[in-house]
């Protein structure tokens, strides 16, 4: 499927999109329309109808979208029409958490592995799993051809980390740990900073009682 040109800003807002797409199935709602589809995701039809433009000639002007049609075609967009491998790396507190989250393979991730350096926490069963050591990183990788990586480690070691999974073969990753990574073309990386986030919650409370 074709993602050139679709701006970044609208490849964010498309997994939402799908998840309300996804409920509306639920529902045996068949068709949808912009209006429609703005009221479950909390934004407006003009954005919606812009968003959706930019993935081709979708939807029948004055009927709308019909549901099933659309999850295909935004899932193959977000290429999530085949399932994709994870593995974790840091089993700590966040880590555990992540692992015991059914919303990754509901949406087509398996996490194939999880990865420590802490001698206390390498041999522990979790979810079908055994958390592995640091040091079978690249071994593992190659044996399960997983090409995402979710990272929750250190700050001081995460773009060590980083490296390693890149040159294993590694083309997507969810940082979670609190320092900005430098990686080659063609990997991505997708922050995400949780005090940020709440600074910024902050503010708009702050506007609110000014």
């Amino acid at each position: 499927m074709e993602r050139a040109g679709i701006p970044a800003t609208t490849i964010q807002r498309l997994p939402l999109y799908l998840r309300c797409l996804l409920q509306a199935e639920e529902q045996r709602i068949p068709l949808v329309n912009s209006g429609t589809l703005a009221e479950m995701c909390g934004t407006n039809a003009a954005q919606i109808r812009k968003d959706l433009s930019y993935l081709g000639e979708l939807g029948t002007r004055g009927i709308g979208y019909e549901v099933r049609a659309l999850i295909e075609h935004i899932s193959a967009v977000l290429g999530i029409t085949e399932r994709r491998r994870a593995v974790l790396v840091g089993f700590g507190r966040f880590g555990g958490a992540l692992l015991g989250y059914p919303g990754f393979a509901e949406r087509g991730f398996d996490i194939v592995a999880v990865f420590d350096s802490d001698p206390d926490k390498i041999g522990v069963s979790v979810g079908g799993l055994t958390v592995l050591s640091v040091d079978e990183l690249e071994g593992v990788l190659q044996a399960t051809g997983a090409e995402i990586a979710i990272m929750t480690t250190p700050g001081d070691v995460t773009q060590e980390l980083a490296d390693r999974l890149v040159r294993a073969g590694v083309r997507g990753i969810l940082n979670l740990a609190p320092v900005r990574l430098v990686v080659p073309e063609g990997v991505a990386v997708r922050q995400v900073c949780l005090s940020t986030d709440l600074q910024v919650l902050s503010f708009h409370l702050a506007q609110n009682t000014l």
